[in-house]
């Protein structure tokens, strides 16, 4: 393949050629960044960042089977069968991540996808063989494959999805209520990990609850190394093929959703939560100044909106890993209570709005306070990637990139 450019690469390079069209030339000229935080800074229309979601590739950040979930639940109300058909090995330029998901019923009505288009029709055939069967089916596509051309898979990736009849409706010990315990999960933002054995001729699933090590299930001497797995391909963010005891099993990890905590309900909120909401983030208001807090003030409204003072509510929220914090009020008695508690918490992200003169002066008051050099040189201040902005939808837009940039690679995210 001479001179070939994957998909998501060249994606992306139209994507940069896109915006540098939108913005004048002094503003293009930017420091050293990486694609995604390049466009990012340059971006100017929300569909772009929308789009930007399906071309940045990651460990975990796809929840496709959240995104499903409604449609699935429907249609299990409804007594309707269908197949799930997830994604769980990937190489090269494949169009989706491991865990990507697809349903389909018996008719064909199909939600989700494995690929972007390109293997869906072969994916849907194995999902009726199955639905007449009950017999899973572990399919593999590849350049090398006879099928590829057919089917569209001549980008170089090798795509392996494996298909089987939903857990709702088999008849394998504890199915049932493993899908329950996995949706209350997904329905209320718990992390969970679903282990799935691979061999066709022997299916069987095991739920692992990394918060509080209980599962839902019983694979007999396997469990605990399941458990075991579960709980290192949870710390990795990482869905995964392994092995137990030389047979296959899919390690299907669903983190939290990533929650962007604001505090400070000031203009540059109401974009932020606009661009929070559409890249997926639980978004949460946090501000006891009754006058700006309102929902009326937000378009798009955040998931939920406190009117208390950061100090009383960060704790009952319970920060943690996915967490991502911004503080916008220029006010020292509503950021400095909340950044006290957030340096010392597990959050992944802490940023601050504000000049340099006056983040130095609030390093100062946080010296004072006891916290370390160490703690303090976790808030990125000021906020936001540098891309010259003015407007608050500008500066709304800096600080998402940044935080995009910390969530998708924290480690090239430094103060």
């Amino acid at each position: 393949m001479k001179n070939h450019v994957s998909p998501r690469r060249g994606e992306v390079s139209r994507l940069a050629a896109k915006t540098r069209k939108l913005l004048p030339a002094e503003k293009c000229r930017f420091s050293s960044l990486t694609s995604i935080s390049f466009i990012f800074s340059l971006a100017t229309h929300l569909e772009l960042i929308r789009r930007i979601r399906y071309v940045t590739s990651n460990k975990i950040r796809r929840r496709e089977m959240r995104d499903i979930l409604s449609d699935i639940q429907s249609w299990i109300a409804g007594g309707e069968r269908f197949a799930l058909a997830r994604v769980v090995k990937t190489w090269g330029s494949a169009p989706r991540g491991v865990g990507s998901a697809m349903a389909v019923t018996g008719d064909r009505k199909v939600v989700g996808s494995v690929s972007g288009g390109c293997i869906e029709g072969e994916v849907i055939e194995a999902a009726r063989r199955v639905l007449e069967s009950g017999r899973p089916e572990w399919l593999r596509f590849g350049v090398s494959d006879e099928t590829a051309w057919s089917v569209g898979l001549t980008c170089g990736g090798k795509v392996e999805v494996f298909v089987e009849l939903h857990p709702a409706f088999t008849s394998h010990p504890n199915d049932g209520e493993i899908w329950q315990h996995l949706e209350q999960a997904l329905t209320t933002n718990q992390p969970v990990v679903w282990l799935t054995r691979l061999q066709p001729d022997r299916p069987g699933h095991l739920l692992i609850f990394p918060d509080d090590a209980e599962e839902t299930g019983d694979w007999g001497r396997w469990t605990s190394t399941a458990r075991e797995l579960a709980r290192q391909a949870y710390a990795r963010r990482e869905s995964t093929i392994t092995e137990i005891e030389g047979e296959p099993v899919f390690i299907h990890v669903f983190p939290r959703k990533d929650r962007l905590l604001v505090i400070g309900a000031a203009h540059i909120s109401i974009p932020l939560v606009k661009f929070a909401r559409e890249l997926e983030f639980e978004v949460v208001v946090i501000d006891p100044r009754g006058v700006f807090a309102t929902r009326e003030r937000f378009p798009v409204p955040p998931d939920q909106l406190i009117t208390q003072w950061p100090d009383r509510v960060l704790p009952e929220l319970g920060v943690n890993e996915d967490t991502y914090a911004v503080l916008l009020t220029h006010d020292p008695k509503i950021d400095d209570v909340a950044l006290h508690y957030l340096l010392r918490s597990e959050a992944a992200y802490i940023g601050a709005l504000g000049s340099r003169k006056t983040h130095a002066k609030r390093c100062r008051r946080l010296r004072e306070a006891g916290f370390s050099e160490e703690e303090i040189a976790r808030i990125r201040g000021p906020v936001g990637i540098e891309i010259g902005a003015r407007t608050p939808t500008e500066i709304a837009l800096s600080i998402m990139a940044e935080v995009v940039a910390a969530r998708r690679r924290p480690a090239n995210v430094t103060p």
